[in-house]
């Protein structure tokens, strides 16, 4: 699952002007309209995850193809985010959000009118790029629309609400999928992007007061493609590996990645010293509790990317529930972010400062580890109203981190550098996702295909006994067909595939077999999920251990800048 922070790139972040004019009285409109945007964003990057059977099915792709509709947009966007944002201090933020709301919308109906898999990537990779553009203006935008005494609130409060929409995005894709509207099956989750759009595209060339950098940076024609290729080749192994077993290229990739880091950043290096203008400044890392922040907000989108990667896996394939079942039970998991949010900024914030970061992580591990004592104990007979008081828990821990970090964090830089230093956390945010589900991946189904042997040994007996009941006598070939099945999918890369192994013809033995085999995999995915919620507990005590070394309270760097700093321009 993904939370964006919103944040334009390189440049003096948008100021009100000197003199303390008086408030964008359109303020609050352009907040609704740059909400809807970065809601949108964060439902299209969960919304297809429930809905893969539905789509390979009516468009006859294979897991492979799948797995690139989910990644191609997740790799446009993540490779746009530096770009998009000096593209903003350049050409204009309300004109670039625009664009990005423009092709975010037609991205969109390409999606849903798609007739094969091919059409439906190249179109995600579309709608991510487009995402890219319109979301990382949006830091920028409350910047100029909200005066500094409302602003923390209104960054806090968009925090909070895409926060949570990721998971509404597996509840509506779980609804529409289960609706079947016109029969188009899955592709509602796209269109109804459309009326949004249009409504929010005309709502936002109304409302949204068009600004730039104060001095206009040029662009920088070799360090955008730099920085692109280095996000590519990060980006792309960590998303396709495992599928692809991790051929020696993905390795490749990888160092080549880095290689291409370091001389990105030497040549920004370079470029600010002779011409005063770069993609990244690096103001922002003399501050050592940005630096050390920084790094504590890596980790915890590894432990909880990681953790909405198997979260509905396991719902669906490991407990066999259907799409709206799952996606409506996941969406319990907004209740508590709402909680956690809902009280961090104002409430709790102020009175005890980086001490709520450290709460909620500490809190977030709880729920994970409560999760995995009710999967341990439940296994396959787990209900939703066993789960719901855990995902409530850990929902309000993720409230209490993702509602107040982004303006905790900014206030430890000049305000200056606030635009660039929140380029580089969503940047952060990102890879930190994609290495989570990564890893992650690596080490559920390791584990799941480990347990295979005793997902076997707890399911035979249910076998047998159905099979008795059925009158079958010879049981011999069929338990042998039932543990060949069982390694089969446990060693498979594409979980919503029945391997040959496990198909069985005859009628009067089919169904005792099915049960057996959900079962099975009940047992083996339980194994999988359980080993992937402790380990991201782990890592999420060691990012509130982390917290500890902030400051207590942002410092008001914007409550000292406005005099110094150049008049954003405005119009």
């Amino acid at each position: 699952m993904t939370q964006d922070i919103s944040a334009t790139t390189p440049g003096a972040p948008p100021q009100e002007s000197p003199g303390g004019a008086a408030p964008d009285p359109k303020r609050r409109l352009a907040f609704a309209v740059v909400l809807i945007a970065g809601f949108m964003d964060l439902v299209d990057t969960t919304v297809v995850n429930v809905t893969v059977p539905s789509i390979q099915r009516d468009l006859h792709a294979d897991y492979a193809q799948i797995e690139w509709v989910i990644a191609a947009y997740v790799l446009s966007f993540a490779a746009l985010l530096i770009l998009s944002g000096r593209l903003g201090d350049i050409f204009g933020r309300k004109r670039v959000f625009l664009i990005g709301m423009a092709g975010f919308t037609v991205a969109s109906l390409l999606c849903g009118v798609a007739v094969n898999p091919e059409m439906l990537i190249v179109s995600r990779f579309l709608q991510g790029a487009a995402a890219g553009l319109m979301v990382t203006q949006i830091l920028a935008i409350l910047h100029v629309v909200f005066p500094p005494a409302e602003r923390g609130k209104a960054v806090a409060v968009f925090g909070a609400v895409t926060g949570s929409s990721a998971v509404f995005g597996l509840a509506l894709g779980g609804l529409l999928v289960q609706w079947n509207l016109f029969g188009w099956e899955w592709r509602p989750i796209f269109l109804v992007n459309v009326p949004v759009g249009i409504a929010a595209l005309i709502a936002g060339a109304l409302v949204i007061r068009e600004s730039r950098a104060p001095q206009r940076p040029k662009l920088d024609l070799l360090g955008m493609p730099l920085a692109l290729a280095a996000v590519v080749l990060l980006v792309y192994p960590l998303t396709e590996g495992r599928r692809l077993g991790w051929p020696a290229w993905t390795y490749g990739m990888l160092a080549g990645a880095l290689v291409l880091l370091a001389v990105f950043l030497a040549y920004e290096r370079r470029r600010f010293a002779k011409v005063g203008s770069a993609l990244v400044e690096f103001g922002v890392f003399r501050s050592r509790s940005f630096s050390v922040g920084m790094a504590v907000w890596f980790l915890f989108w590894i432990a909880v990317g990681g953790f909405f990667f198997v979260w509905t896996l396991f719902l669906q394939q490991g407990l066999g529930w259907t799409p709206m079942h799952a996606g409506l039970t996941a969406a319990t998991f907004a209740i508590g972010v709402g909680i956690g949010a809902g009280n961090a900024p104002d409430k709790l914030v102020p009175k005890f400062g980086r001490n709520v970061l450290v709460a909620g992580g500490i809190v977030n591990a709880i729920g994970f580890i409560a999760f995995a004592v009710l999967v341990a104990h439940y296994g396959h007979s787990l209900a939703s109203w066993q789960i719901i008081p855990v995902h409530i828990v850990s929902g309000i821990g993720f409230g209490l981190i993702v509602a107040p970090t982004l303006d905790l964090l900014l206030g430890q830089v000049p305000g200056e550098q606030a635009g660039n230093a929140s380029g580089l956390l969503n940047t952060v945010q990102q890879l930190g996702m994609a290495l989570g589900v990564a890893l992650t991946g690596v080490v559920f189904f390791a584990q799941v295909a480990n347990a295979a042997g005793h997902a076997t040994d707890e399911a035979t007996p249910v076998l047998k006994s159905a099979l008795s009941g059925a009158g079958v006598t010879s049981q011999s070939r069929l338990l042998d067909d039932f543990r060949t099945c069982v390694r089969q999918r446990a060693d498979s890369v594409d979980p919503s595939k029945v391997p040959a192994g496990c198909i069985e013809s005859d009628p009067k033995t089919a169904a005792a077999f099915g049960r057996a085999v959900a079962r099975a995999d009940s047992v083996s995915y339980s194994s999988g999920f359980r080993t992937v919620l402790l380990l991201d507990a782990g890592i999420l005590v060691i990012a509130a251990a982390g917290f500890l070394t902030l400051p207590k309270h942002s410092r008001p760097a914007d409550a000292t800048a406005v005099s110094t700093e150049p008049t954003e321009v405005t119009a």
